[in-house]
């Protein structure tokens, strides 16, 4: 019977299960989005999500606390900065899992666990340089000559005839090339006929 047996081994004994969760975090985290197999996301979202709020608190202890899993202090810090500030008025539910069907080779499930909120966030990043590229294109455009007169001043080339394909080269011809010493020792590349098994 599976009385009070929670969670999934994941095949590694406990040491190494927290471990694996300790650097999925971590990588959840700093990345905000991660792929891996559908069973570590159901087993890595209650240790995520836990430590997040833990950082709500924003405490001395509660940073000793996460410390404790996250060893990397760049990730504690933008754990307590940035997206304890993101969910301040969120009461739980930090994280999204999104199914990717299985894996080639040996069928896993696969999985993306992301943090809820970091789609907007990276849409922002990703649309600032593309804002800043639109608004340079279009001073080039001002600053540049009517697409008319360069119309009129620019006479239409012509269209060049493609050449035709050339034909393959015979491999039955081609002799290898072997490097053999002369009689001083020096190399030189001569071309001799393939020499078959058997052939003298």
């Amino acid at each position: 019977m599976k009385h009070r047996v929670v969670g999934r081994k994941l095949g590694r004994t406990s040491e190494h299960r927290l471990a694996l969760l300790r650097n999925l975090s971590t990588a959840l985290f700093q990345n905000e989005r991660i792929r891996t197999t559908l069973s570590k996301a159901k087993e890595l979202r209650p240790f995520a999500e836990k430590l997040v709020t833990m950082s709500k608190r924003e405490t001395l202890h509660a940073r000793r606390r996460v410390l404790r899993h996250i060893h990397d202090p760049r990730v504690v810090a933008k754990l307590f900065d940035t997206l304890s500030a993101r969910y301040a008025q969120r009461p739980g539910g930090y994280t999204r899992i999104l199914r990717l069907g299985p894996r080639r080779g040996d069928c896993a499930e696969m999985a993306i666990i992301e943090l809820v909120g970091a789609e907007t966030a990276t849409r922002a990043a990703t649309e600032e340089p593309a804002a800043e590229g639109r608004a340079k294109r279009a001073r080039g455009k001002t600053e540049a000559a009517p697409p008319e007169a360069a119309a009129e001043s620019k006479p239409a080339a012509p269209k060049k005839n493609r050449s035709p394909a050339k034909p393959a080269k015979d491999k039955t011809t081609r002799r290898k090339t072997v490097e053999k010493p002369d009689e001083k020792g020096r190399r030189s590349s001569r071309a001799t006929p393939k020499i078959r098994k058997g052939e003298s």
